[in-house]
């Protein structure tokens, strides 16, 4: 039951913040990040207890639902959703310790993170589609009040179009689901009976259109271009740890899905579209970092940037799925690469998003050309914002190197062509996080920040495990390289 204990707990915090009016803002804040480390824990021991060896899906738990219509409550890990969950609990943990202006609203500010918490790693923890769907939907619901309530700027206007962007993708992804529960016999949402029945396998209008729909809906959840415009608003108007937790995991539930649906029970028609997807991430990959390194207004150039990290990932399983004979290999290093930047992205991101919400907190101002000279006034928040951007633009040692060569390596021996092309955008993203450093920290500084403050004890030490995480997979990735490569031989080598 440790899957069900990963879920349930968040949940139960988050009702106990909200059905009591005792808590205090140093209270209920220290209540929430107490329970939000309880799923942390209990992944890294089922990481520890993860046999490498052995069956694609682990820690299994089963209860039926509704038989007659093959639903039941599902939960189950491969080393994919393992890597995935335990970062995205650990982004949450962080989020949640991180200081924010609650506006005398902390129980219910509180409450909402952890409900989130829970619903979202529900996403990577299910193998029942229609549990899937469900927690994926819920996932909407707490971002929308996170940013409608405690965001500032349009945060109304941000959460109403991030709510109805997503949930016109969740629409068609209900509808995808449908089309695939009805095309096994006997019909069952189970997760594990579509990827070894591969249903629609052959092809056909259904298969298209199904493949459609999935890919649809994820492609807007990503983001990827041209379906990203929801993403850039949403950021800038969010509160700081909400746009960590929006980057760090819910962009995640975009490619988790890719991988877990679509590339996983449509392995064929995967294939047959397997070079529009990358050439849609490529474009994404470019896109997002021209238009970032464009942007004055510093929260939405990390904004954009997150939209040219998600390309790597979908160029990664793009290239996982091309059935190109002779390529296994390049194959699997390129879904470990999806894999590994997914995490890598959700940590380095989500430092980068509190930092703004640092930011925020002493200067409510974002533009960039406001700033210059914190180098001296600042060093802590200048060290860990280099370390970031760094670990961003995909400096070996760091984990986004990691993710980028497994992701290009495995392209260029796909689709060489892609990969000389992508590897613009890498040139692109460090030109703008440079550029990003020198406007910030270096320069003269103007005598209005003549009293900013450096980061406090709890931001720089949530800032410190975070970049923890990132730099021990840039320097010793192979803990976490041998948990995904375990489930990505047997989905490459699948059927």
């Amino acid at each position: 039951m440790i899957l069900t204990a990963t879920l349930g707990l968040p949940m139960l915090g988050a009702l106990a913040i909200a059905v009591s009016r005792r808590w205090t803002e140093t209270t209920a804040r220290l209540f929430a990040v107490g329970v939000s480390l309880l799923p942390v824990l209990l992944l890294a021991w089922a990481w520890l207890q993860f046999d490498t060896q052995g069956a694609l899906f682990q820690f299994v738990e089963e209860v039926p639902w509704v038989p007659s219509l093959g639903m039941g409550y599902r939960l189950g890990v491969d080393g994919i959703a393992l890597a995935v969950a335990t970062m995205s609990a650990l982004v949450f943990a962080a989020s949640i310790a991180y200081p924010v202006d609650t506006q005398n609203q902390p129980r219910q500010y509180y409450a909402w993170m952890l409900f989130l918490q829970s619903v979202s790693l529900g996403v990577f923890l299910a193998l029942d589609l229609l549990l899937f769907y469900v927690f994926f939907d819920l996932s909407l619901v707490g971002m929308f009040f996170l940013i409608g309530r405690w965001g500032h700027g349009q945060a109304q206007l941000a959460a109403f179009k991030f709510f109805l962007y997503t949930f016109c993708g969740s629409l068609l992804l209900l509808l995808a689901i449908i089309g695939l529960y009805l095309s096994v016999e006997p019909h069952t949402f189970d997760m594990r009976v579509l990827i070894e029945q591969q249903p629609l396998a052959g092809g056909g209008v259904a298969a298209g259109l199904v493949f459609l729909a999935l890919m649809l809906g994820f492609a807007i959840k990503t983001p990827i271009v041209p379906v990203h415009t929801w993403l850039p608003q949403a950021h800038v108007d969010a509160p700081g740890p909400a746009s960590a937790v929006l980057a760090g995991v819910l962009l995640k539930m975009g490619t988790y899905g890719m991988i877990r649906i679509p590339y996983s029970m449509m392995g064929e028609t995967f294939a047959r579209y397997a070079l529009i997807i990358a050439l849609f991430a490529v474009a994404s990959i470019l896109y997002g970092a021209f238009v970032a390194f464009g942007q004055r207004n510093l929260k939405r150039r990390i904004a954009y940037t997150s939209i040219n990290h998600m390309g790597y990932t979908v160029l990664g399983i793009a290239v996982a799925g091309a059935l190109i004979q002779d390529t296994e290999y390049a194959r699997e290093l390129a879904l470990v690469g999806a894999t590994v930047e997914m995490v890598a992205h959700g940590l380095i991101t989500g430092a980068l998003f509190l930092i703004c919400g640092s930011f925020w907190q002493r200067t409510e101002e974002y533009d960039l050309d406001s700033y210059g000279g914190l180098l001296r006034q600042a060093p802590l928040l200048t060290a860990f914002t280099v370390l970031a951007s760094f670990a961003s633009l995909g400096l070996p040692g760091l984990a986004g190197f990691v993710a980028e060569f497994h992701i290009f390596t495995g392209t260029f021996a796909v689709y060489p062509w892609l990969a000389v092309v992508g590897v613009l955008g890498i040139l692109v993203t460090a030109a703008l996080f440079l550029q990003m450093l020198q406007k910030l920290f270096f320069g003269t500084m103007p005598q209005r920040w003549a009293h900013f403050e450096d980061l406090h004890a709890v931001e720089w030490g949530v800032l410190a495990v975070l970049s923890a995480g990132f730099v021990i997979i840039g320097i010793a990735p192979e803990f976490l390289l041998t948990l995904i490569e375990a489930s990505a031989t047997l989905l490459v080598g699948g059927p």
